[in-house]
């Protein structure tokens, strides 16, 4: 068995990096910016109103009178000049008039016919947004980044109508055993509906790849060869179920029949000791257990980190925080273990599995508790590792 860090860097080295495209921004929530997106332009091109007011130029005083020469409204500039005594009716958003310094706001002000008179509660305030004030030409919104709403947002003023994208990465998942049927169909007496691929393809979909779900490949050689082949063009094939060492276990020894060069095979962490990895018909692999919990754990600790390097945001395990737990928890053995718990009020409390069902941990769980080799007891309140599920 290797470690849990060894296994993590065989798994990055089997998969690289993905090819760019170019995405309509609309489409680019989300995505990973692969390309620069470059200002042409200062935004805003010209000082604009910060507010509702008057354009006039100061310095200005309660009691102060000034005459209304005209308007400006956002796009359509009043093309005047502010002259001493002199105000532009002015918007929101409208072109600062030439000559103006400062916005008294329409709360400040009393108007009679073309007359306004300054108000004794006038405030400091100048209500002008510089030219530029929110990027210069030539500012760049740079690569490596998730496009959230706010990088959508310069991207637009910036005039990107499409940004450059890693491409999504293409995860095939093929569910193994004799034992499983699709959600929707009736069970035998000895089966069980599958629910592995579900969970991984809207954990894997949400850090960014793109998942095909294949059909259950059966416990036999040419199910599992016929799933493998399907599985063509994938970036990266993930089976669940099948990887242990039992007469009826024939994922590795398929995929080693198709040529599969395998990374490694048994991690020492719990759950998920029989996990495997390698490249097969060109994809890379990873075999995960089949048991739900297991999957999912290995999904969060091995395939999110591979998915974001081929989205090239580079090698890292899952994004960690520590936090303090709120009950005490006892030594773990001599393998990594990864266990469930819940994070409420900024503390943890850790599931304990034989008296906690599926249903209830899957349910509730929304961290997992990162202990290490050997690592001992821990009382409440001392820190500990989590990852956000």
């Amino acid at each position: 068995m290797i470690s849990v860090e060894e296994a993590l860097a065989r798994i990055f080295a089997l998969v690289e990096p993905l090819p760019t495209e170019p995405v309509p921004l609309r489409q680019a929530a989300g995505r990973v910016l692969a390309a620069p997106v470059i200002a042409p332009r200062d935004q805003p091109p010209f000082s604009a109103s910060a507010m509702d007011g008057y354009a006039v130029r100061g310095p200005v005083a309660p009691g102060q009178q000034f005459t209304v020469i005209g308007e400006s409204a956002a796009g359509r500039a009043s093309g005047l000049s502010v002259g001493p005594g002199e105000a532009v009716r002015i918007f929101t958003g409208a072109p600062l008039p030439e000559g103006a310094d400062r916005i008294v706001i329409q709360e400040d002000v009393e108007r009679s016919d073309n007359t306004i008179t300054l108000r004794e509660n006038l405030d400091d305030g100048t209500h002008i947004r510089p030219a530029g004030g929110d990027f210069k030409a030539g500012d760049r919104l740079e690569p490596g980044r998730r496009l959230s709403p706010n990088a959508l947002a310069l991207a637009a003023a910036m005039g990107a109508p499409t940004v450059t994208c890693t491409r999504k990465p293409v995860v095939a998942l093929i569910a193994t055993g004799d034992e499983l049927v699709m959600p929707g169909e009736a069970p035998g007496p000895d089966q069980i509906i599958a629910s592995n691929s579900f969970a991984l393809a809207a954990l894997f979909e949400a850090e960014g790849a793109e998942c095909r779900l294949l059909p259950i490949a059966r416990d036999n050689r040419e199910s599992l060869s016929m799933a493998f082949t399907l599985a063509r063009g994938a970036d990266l094939v993930v089976t669940t179920g099948g990887a242990s060492v039992g007469d009826h276990d024939l994922v590795g020894e398929v995929a080693a029949e198709l040529g599969m060069d395998r990374a490694f095979y048994k991690v020492a962490m719990r759950p998920g000791k029989p996990l495997m990895a390698g490249r097969v018909l060109g994809m890379a692999m990873v075999g995960l257990p089949g048991n739900p919990v297991s999957s999912i754990v290995c999904g969060h600790v091995f395939i999110r980190p591979a998915i974001r390097k081929m989205l090239g945001l580079g090698e890292a395990h899952a994004p960690r925080r520590h936090l303090p737990l709120a009950e005490p928890i006892t030594a773990n053995g001599p393998r990594a273990h990864y266990m469930r718990a819940t994070v409420s009020e900024g503390a943890v409390t850790v599931f304990d599995r034989q008296d906690s069902s599926l249903l209830s941990v899957l349910d509730a769980a929304n961290a997992l508790v990162v202990r290490p080799v050997s690592d001992g007891a821990r009382a409440a309140g001392e820190m500990i590792e989590v990852i956000d599920l």
